[in-house]
């Protein structure tokens, strides 16, 4: 099961080296159009749907403290919050449930998660914001899907760092039943059991009985004092899941492990995963139920971001990241076995966040990028 499974409305939110070809000094793979949305301003977070209802596929991201609407095809920009937010992620959904989609923000600290309610008009009005949650610290994953399984997508976040009521923890908000106040209600999933700076988080039936399990990565590093990062691992989603979980570490000894991503990578009906180490090099993969390790790519030098998705439309699933200190944007072609072979997007773009999403309505996947180092927000044309 795809951590990224979606309403219509909203768009995609969701075993050896590689051979000498694949490398990343090849050339741009297949002609892939860079198109700039935004520049200036140092940009981490932004997402893709359907904000104004019109049919087209809408951008919000966050810069420079202002959160800003970029509506398709022109890209004309709308401030909707001008409100002091610095966001570095985020997240889409309905959660007043009055039919349309909302913007959640996360600050990562001290810990805050926003949302912001659309409006009748969502182009010409603010859109007000509404507190979340502000007890978490160290927020640095949104992760959207329905964990409880009655039909509403709740929300997923981290409580990266160790201070607070909540330290190196990882939570989930229940989305309230229509009529009820429109809120989401905490839940905490790992129970102190996620220390070393968790990061990014991923959703997906892990072990085959019909519960959605968790999973995340600490990058531990210079800045995480208690030593205990540099590690991948899943929750086991219990039959209640407002209690507490059970943590399975896929591996430890992963320098700046960021990214991790539940996918049937070579089609065998299991879920693996597909990681990353963001402040370190290397995109992997975990193949189910060994957890054997797959190098994807060896070297790429931090992969920040990941995304998950059938780029070229040929029924399996491939990969895409934009590593911000080599400064490219490169997908993975999966051959349906989990060999994955390294094509260039695109050159001199950094990440902290990437989509894989139809922003141009051709049917195919597109790859939307926040650029944090390169001040910019960009997204590539799928040509395939």
């Amino acid at each position: 099961m795809l951590h990224n499974t979606i309403p219509l409305r909203l768009a995609v939110l969701f075993t050896l080296l590689l051979p000498a070809a694949a490398s990343v000094a090849a050339p741009p793979a297949q002609g892939w159009k860079k198109h700039v949305v935004f520049s200036g301003q140092p940009c981490a977070t932004a997402i893709a749907a359907d904000f104004t209802g019109d049919g087209k596929v809408d951008i919000i991201g966050n810069a420079g403290g202002k959160t800003r609407l970029f509506i398709a095809p022109d890209w004309k920009e709308v401030v909707i919050s001008a409100a002091p937010h610095h966001f570095i992620h985020s997240a889409v959904l309905d959660v007043d449930q009055d039919g349309d989609l909302d913007f959640i923000g996360a600050r990562y600290s001290p810990g805050r998660i926003v949302w912001l309610e659309q409006p009748a008009s969502a182009t010409t009005k603010p859109w007000t914001a509404h507190l979340i949650d502000d007890q978490i610290n160290g927020v640095h994953g949104l992760l959207s899907g329905d964990v409880n399984a009655d039909g509403r997508p709740d929300l997923l976040a981290n409580s990266a760092q160790p201070t607070g009521p909540f330290a190196n923890s990882l939570v989930w908000y229940e989305a309230m039943p229509k009529g009820a106040a429109p809120r989401l209600q905490r839940h905490v999933l790992a129970v102190g059991d996620a220390p070393g700076l968790s990061h990014y988080l991923g959703l997906g039936d892990i072990n085959g009985d019909g519960r959605v399990d968790a999973a995340s990565a600490a990058n531990g590093g210079p800045t995480d004092a208690s030593k205990q990062g540099d590690w991948f691992a899943w929750w086991q989603a219990p039959q209640d899941p407002t209690q507490r979980w059970s943590k399975h570490l896929l591996a430890d000894k992963q320098p700046g492990a960021t990214n991790i991503v539940p996918a049937d990578v070579n089609a065998d009906g299991r879920t693996d995963f597909i990681a990353s180490r963001g402040h370190g090099r290397g995109v992997i993969w975990f193949e189910n139920p060994t957890w054997r390790m797959h190098v994807i790519h060896p070297t790429l030098h931090g992969p920040h971001c990941l995304i998950v998705a059938d780029i070229d439309a040929d029924g399996d699933l491939d990969a895409a990241t934009c590593a911000k200190d080599d400064r490219l944007a490169v997908w993975f072609e999966n051959d349906g076995h989990g060999v994955f072979r390294t094509h260039v997007v695109g050159r001199d773009q950094a990440a902290y966040d990437i989509r894989a999403v139809d922003l141009n309505a051709d049917g195919r996947l597109d790859l939307l990028i926040a650029g944090q180092q390169s001040n910019n927000i960009v997204w590539y044309e799928n040509p395939l």
